[in-house]
C-alpha cells in the first residue's frame, strides 16, 4: 500500500511570492522477498497559488507580517492546515535574500507554515528546484541531450547543468530583471549594489553586458572580466561546458520576456528589454526551450522535489522527528562534534562488520550528545546497533544510508515513511 505526504512550497522572490501544494506518493519499488526501497515514485500538484508581489517594508526589509497575511491566505484557498504538512520548503531567493531581516523572516515562515516545512536558500539548491519544476532536468533524460538551464529572475540568474538527466554542476549569476527599478516614465528609482562595479548609466548598456555574462556562462562567448562582476560570492570559477552545444532552457520571470512582446516599462523594471536582448543573443541562436513551467518553476521544484527519502536500512532510537538544520561534518579520525551535528561517512560500498565496529567505537568516543549520521553504504542498521552497545540507552542515535552529503549543508529528517525516512538536502545561505 501507498504512503502519501503533503508537501508545500513557498518561493519569496526578489519579485514575486508564490505558494503550491503537492501530493507525493511513496510506494516500495523491492519485491517481496527483498530489502525494501522506497521511493517517491508520483508527485501530483493540488493548489497552485496566484503570483503575488513579495511584500517589502521600503527597500531593505521585508515585511514579515505581510508574509505572514500572505500564507493564510493561499492555506485558506488550498483547503489546507499547517498540521497536515508533512514536507516541502521555504526558500527566499535574490535580491530578498540580500534584505537585512531575510533570516528572520524566513525563520518567522518555516514555524508558520507547518511541521516539516523547511526554511532554505542558497544558489545551489534554487539550481537544482528551478531546473526539476521546469522540467529540464525531464527534458535532458528523454532525450539524452545535455542542457543548460538558466532560472533568471529579478535579482539572480540561477544555471544548472544537466547531461542525460544527471544534475553535474550549478551556478548563480547576479543577472536579473529586478536590478534596476524605473517609474512610469523611466526614470531610475532604484539600482542593485551589485552593479557598483561601474558608474556606467545606460540602461541599453548594462543589460548587453548581463546578456553577455550569461553567453560567457553557457560557454557561447570567452570569458572575461564581465563575468566576474556578476558571479555571486558562491561561484569563484565557471565550470567546463560540454563540446557539444548544450541546450538553454529558460525559466523565471524574465522567461515570459523572451518570447512576447512587452513594453518596456510594463513591470517597473528591465525585465522586458533583458527577456527580448536575451531573444537576439547567442543563447537563443541555436536550440532553446522555455521550461514547462517559467515563473513558477523554483516553486514547484521546492514543493514536489525538495524531498527525497533515505535507503529502507535505517536505525533510530529516541529520536523526536522531525529533525530540522543538522549542520553536516564530514567524516574523519580528528574531528569531534562539540554541537549537535550530522557525520558524513563516504565511500566504502561494502563496508565490513570489523569496519563497521571501528567506526562505531570512534564516533561513540567523539560525540558527548545525540549521534547521528548519514552513509553512502548500505550499513545504516548495522552501525546503529553497534552504537547501542556503547553509549547510554538514554542516547538519541540516528543513522540513515544511501545520502551523499557534503559539508557546509544541512539535512532535515523527517518522521518514518514505511521503513525509510523523508530527507532534506539543503544550504541555509542568505547574502549580506
Amino acid at each position: 500500500m501507498a504512503d502519501t505526504l503533503l508537501s508545500v512550497g513557498l518561493d519569496v522572490g526578489t519579485t514575486t511570492t508564490q505558494m503550491i501544494t503537492s501530493r507525493l506518493t511513496v510506494v516500495n519499488k523491492a519485491t517481496g522477498f527483498a530489502v525494501p526501497e522506497m521511493e517517491i515514485a508520483e508527485r501530483e500538484i493540488l493548489y497552485k497559488g496566484k503570483v503575488h508581489f513579495t511584500p517589502l517594508s521600503g527597500e531593505n526589509l521585508v515585511d514579515k507580517e505581510g508574509l505572514k497575511a500572505l500564507v493564510d491566505r493561499e492555506y485558506a484557498l488550498a483547503g489546507i492546515k499547517r498540521e497536515q504538512v508533512d514536507t516541502g520548503a521555504v526558500i527566499i531567493t535574490g535580491e530578498t535574500s540580500r534584505k537585512e531581516n531575510a533570516k528572520t523572516a524566513l525563520e518567522a515562515l518555516s514555524q508558520y507554515a507547518g511541521e516539516f516545512v523547511v526554511a532554505t536558500a542558497g544558489p545551489d539548491l534554487e539550481s537544482i528546484l528551478a531546473a526539476r519544476g521546469a522540467g529540464a532536468v525531464d527534458y535532458s533524460e528523454k532525450t539524452g541531450k545535455p542542457v543548460l538551464h538558466m532560472d533568471i529572475g529579478g535579482g539572480t540568474s540561477n544555471l544548472c547543468l544537466i547531461k542525460a538527466g544527471k544534475i553535474i554542476a550549478t551556478g548563480c549569476l547576479n543577472v536579473g530583471g529586478r536590478l534596476i527599478k524605473r517609474d512610469s516614465r523611466g526614470n531610475v528609482t532604484y539600482r542593485s549594489p551589485v552593479l557598483s562595479y561601474t558608474v556606467e548609466e545606460n540602461i541599453g548598456k548594462i543589460i548587453q553586458d548581463m546578456v553577455s555574462a550569461l553567453e560567457m556562462a553557457a560557454g557561447l562567448r570567452p570569458a572575461d572580466e564581465m563575468l566576474s562582476h556578476y558571479m555571486t560570492e558562491e561561484i569563484t570559477t565557471p565550470w567546463e561546458i560540454p563540446k557539444e552545444r548544450p541546450v538553454i532552457s529558460f525559466s523565471g520571470g524574465v522567461a515570459d520576456c523572451i518570447q512576447k512582446d512587452y513594453s518596456p516599462l510594463a513591470f517597473g523594471d528591465i525585465g522586458p528589454e533583458l527577456g527580448q536582448a536575451i531573444r537576439k543573443s547567442k543563447l537563443c541562436d541555436g536550440e532553446y526551450i522555455l521550461g514547462t513551467e517559467t515563473i513558477r518553476a523554483t516553486v514547484i521544484g521546492a514543493g514536489c522535489y525538495s524531498t527525497t527519502l533515505s535507503g529502507s536500512t535505517v536505525f533510530y532510537r529516541n529520536v523526536q522527528f522531525p529533525i530540522k538544520n543538522l549542520p553536516v561534518v564530514e567524516f574523519s579520525h580528528e574531528k569531534r562534534a562539540e554541537e549537535t551535528a550530522v557525520f558524513s561517512v563516504s565511500g566504502e560500498e561494502n563496508i565490513s562488520y570489523r569496519r563497521i565496529c571501528a567506526l562505531a567505537e570512534h564516533l561513540a568516543s567523539r560525540i558527548s550528545g545525540p549521534i547521528y549520521v548519514a552513509l553512502q553504504a548500505d550499513a545504516a542498521k548495522a552501525l546503529g546497533h553497534a552504537l547501542c552497545l556503547l553509549v547510554p540507552p538514554n542516547r538519541p542515535i540516528c543513522c540513515i544510508d544511501r545520502v551523499k552529503l557534503t559539508e557546509g549543508s544541512f539535512l532535515d529528517i523527517g518522521a518514518p515513511i514505511g521503513p525509510a525516512l523523508p530527507v532534506v538536502i539543503k544550504t541555509l545561505i542568505l547574502s549580506q
